[in-house]
């Protein structure tokens, strides 16, 4: 993997991660 890919797999999971804990905290928001 290139380094370009890897940094978008890491900011796809947390882009992916922080949708998922808004929807499970939505009183947070």
């Amino acid at each position: 993997m290139t380094v370009e890919s890897m940094v978008a797999v890491v900011l796809a999971v947390v882009i992916a991660g922080y949708l998922v804990y808004s929807l499970l905290r939505p009183e947070r928001f």
